[in-house]
């Protein structure tokens, strides 16, 4: 397996064990263990960074370093990611989630910094309704 191959399977299950200590109400090491996570995810990442033909991995790599970035507080980091996965070829359904995640780290700032006010559970509530849930 190569470095990237290794460095991925380490980095999800990282993810996994962060999730199940969320579930078991162990926020602190859900934290210690999703830093971890986005650490190696990232790694795998640049590693990878610069192969604009080796999509679709490139750009799911990126993606996946990105939400583990979000999760960690690491707004700026996800943003990089989230740049550098976009400046390649990605597969257009990868792109729009890229997209997606930009947009969600940028909403309330934005619509902050122009005077208007967020209300998440009126969001929530719409997407639900939307969806038919």
């Amino acid at each position: 397996m190569n470095q990237i191959q290794e460095l991925h399977k380490q980095a999800m299950d990282l993810a996994e064990a962060a999730f199940t200590a969320k579930l078991r109400g162990d926020l602190k090491q859900a934290n210690q263990v999703s830093r971890q996570a986005f650490d190696k995810e990232s790694q795998a990442a640049a590693l990878i960074a610069n192969e604009l033909d080796a999509e679709p991995t490139r750009s799911v790599l990126h993606r996946s370093a990105a939400t583990l970035a979000i999760e960690c507080g690491e707004l700026q980091a996800a943003e990089r990611l989230i740049a550098i996965a976009l400046s390649g070829n990605p597969p257009q359904e990868i792109a729009q989630e890229l997209k997606d995640l930009f947009i969600k780290i940028n909403l309330r700032p934005y619509l902050e910094r122009h005077g208007l006010t967020f209300d998440e559970e009126k969001l929530r509530n719409l997407i639900v309704d939307k969806q038919g849930i």
